[in-house]
């Protein structure tokens, strides 16, 4: 009879503790009620709910304001925009953060992901949205200013093969300036936040139904004002960081061509790719912000192989086939997260 009252005491202890493994995110929510902010920040909208017992809204826009005083190329006194003028080499401490990692995206993807394709893009008509197209000899001659291998970074100190080479962060700002706000959070303990800025995401724990967030990723098509979006699928996640890159809604026409937003750093001209949009899930959201963007410049096939090498990231490609039609592809680790309808 004893050792039966132990077994049953063993049992209870080990059911308990697997409850408290499993369903942690239910009952360790933390306290206080969840905050709703929002705001306007890189020439977009900022959104921040989260979990805690106070409203930290000024701190969470402090944090975006420092990521725009260093990277922003729409402001003339941001750190890079001044680098740019050559009116100073001195780097701060999140553009050499970024730039770090510039340099190893731009590596693992094979050129595709480059900061410096500034100059054509604003010859493209973006960035500066000059809308002027230009001819081959001006794409030849700007491409002798594009190549991140240029560009030094030495004791804080950032130096330029070629004087006239720019730097352009929009394809990483967006995403490190989620991160930055996402760490204000963490540095409060607070356990379940969802931060979000022009479709860039970051989440930790869950939502205010003890869930996964939920993020929709959107159906590709032609209205470029955004007021007609269609989801094409929702995921739920938890502790990841996710960015989305589209040219479907990002473009102009010239001769009846649409000339897209994303520029071929290695070829000068715009990108051609089947794929219409590219959503990444990664460790940080300035790494899947980096590697969408590269993912539209280099195609299924492509990027296919890059996926192989990069095993933290996760991708959920909507492409065109050859008929015409939009097809959707995705690695396993994307697809356990989609919400089956």
């Amino acid at each position: 009879m004893a050792k039966r009252k132990i077994y049953i005491t063993l049992l209870t202890v080990i059911v308990i503790v697997g409850l408290l493994v499993l369903l942690p995110s239910r009952r360790e929510t933390g306290s206080g009620t969840y905050q709703h902010n929002e705001g306007t920040i890189f020439g977009t909208l900022y959104h921040a709910k989260y979990l805690y017992d106070k409203d930290i809204k000024a701190e969470i826009e402090a944090a975006l304001q420092q990521v725009d005083a260093s990277l922003s190329m729409f402001n003339p006194q941001s750190t890079i925009s001044r680098i740019n003028r050559g009116e100073t080499d001195k780097t701060d401490e999140m553009l050499s953060e970024v730039l770090q990692l510039s340099f190893a995206i731009n590596t693992a993807t094979d050129g595709a992901f480059d900061p410096t394709v500034a100059p054509l893009v604003n010859a493209w008509g973006f960035g500066f949205k000059s809308g002027q197209l230009p001819d081959s000899a001006q794409v030849d001659s700007l491409r002798a200013l594009v190549g991140l291998s240029g560009i030094h970074l030495r004791e804080n100190k950032l130096t330029k093969d070629n004087p006239l080479s720019i730097l352009d962060f929009s394809a990483i700002a967006k995403g490190y300036g989620v991160d930055r706000a996402a760490q204000v959070l963490r540095d409060h303990r607070i356990r379940n936040f969802m931060v979000e800025i022009g479709g860039e995401v970051v989440t930790e724990g869950f939502n205010e139904k003890g869930e996964p967030w939920r993020i929709g990723i959107n159906k590709p098509d032609d209205d470029s004002t955004s007021t007609n979006t269609e989801l094409q699928d929702i995921i739920a996640i938890s502790g990841k960081a996710i960015a989305t890159s589209g040219n479907y809604r990002n473009y102009y026409i010239r001769g009846g061509r649409k000339i897209a937003h994303t520029i071929n750093p290695r070829t000068g001209y715009p990108a051609q790719q089947d794929i219409l949009s590219s959503t990444v899930l990664a460790p940080s959201c300035a790494e899947a912000d980096a590697f969408a963007t590269a993912f539209m410049v280099l195609g299924m096939e492509q990027s296919k192989q890059v996926l192989e090498r990069q095993p933290q990231l996760q991708a959920y490609f909507i492409y065109s086939d050859e008929q015409g039609a939009y097809r959707t592809w995705c690695t396993d680790g994307f697809s356990n997260l989609i919400i089956k309808n």
